[in-house]
């Protein structure tokens, strides 16, 4: 590692790798730990071993259903939210724009406005419209803030292939749909996977645009939210909380080797 032009010593690198992973990632373990304990108060010494909160969390049929509003506004947004980025991804990289980076930034305002005002914002559009608070409105809402990382994403992979093979296949006398579907889709298929489970991981765990445009049907996060006002119904909240970070971890690491796949210069542009 290389600062100023300098060779940091291994022993500090390493010791900052180190307590920096520590300090994300060790706060993080007590969820599991907690949700295996056979008691309703977070302390230590930890009891007995149980999978009781998990068999609870099973049979709540609450949950569930937030559970399965979750899923639905995720794969909802993950679809929309791909087919946008990709459509404006195509745009920045294949042709020429006036203003390219104004638009640009433009679409990725959402990721630098703080949430909870983005949520105000959308709550007095969707309340002046007239418009009732649904599982619409919350994937309106994920939809905004999904675009921009399915853009960056989509962006990344479509630069990374020769530009030349469209061009020569439309001189070959496919249509550009044809083209699209024949050449760019399969060479992009990891970019469009990866935007997808990326987009719905975020929209499956984002609270606060849901907390304010959600109305009689409360995805997940508010169901969580909700439930730490009792202190008898945390345990099973921490087996819940055990489950989603193992699944968004798992989802995370996916999307990521996925998008890389095909990276690297490949045969095909070399023949």
């Amino acid at each position: 590692m290389r600062i100023g032009g300098k060779k940091l010593p291994f022993s500090l690198a390493g010791s900052y790798t180190v307590i920096y992973l520590a300090f994300l990632y060790i706060p993080v373990l007590f969820l599991p730990l907690f949700s295996f304990n056979d008691a309703i108060y977070i302390a230590f010494p930890l009891e007995e071993f149980t999978l009781q909160w998990y068999e609870e969390m099973s049979e709540s049929t609450a949950l569930l259903n937030a559970l399965e509003n979750s899923v639905k506004v995720g794969v909802v947004v993950s679809i929309i939210s791909t087919i946008l980025g990709t459509m404006a991804a195509k745009a920045f990289t294949r042709y020429s724009i006036p203003y390219n980076r104004s638009l640009k930034g433009f679409i990725t305002i959402p990721l630098v406005i703080p949430l909870i005002i983005l949520g105000i914002s959308l709550l007095v559009v969707f309340s002046q419209a007239n418009v009732p608070l649904t599982l619409i409105t919350i994937g309106v809402g994920h939809v905004v803030i999904c675009v921009p990382f399915s853009m960056l994403v989509m962006m990344s992979r479509l630069e990374g292939f020769d530009k030349g093979l469209e061009e020569a296949s439309q001189d070959l006398g496919e249509t550009p749909w044809m083209t699209f579907w024949r050449l760019t889709f399969p060479l992009s298929l990891p970019g469009i996977v990866s935007s997808l489970l990326l987009c719905f991981t975020i929209s499956f765990d984002e609270f606060i645009l849901a907390f304010f445009l959600s109305g009689d049907e409360p995805t997940l996060p508010i169901y969580i939210w909700s439930q730490l006002r009792f202190p008898t119904k945390l345990p099973s909240v921490l087996a819940l909380g055990s489950c989603i970070l193992v699944v968004s971890i798992f989802v995370v690491v996916f999307a990521e080797w996925f998008r890389r796949l095909g990276t690297q210069p490949s045969d095909l542009g070399n023949d």
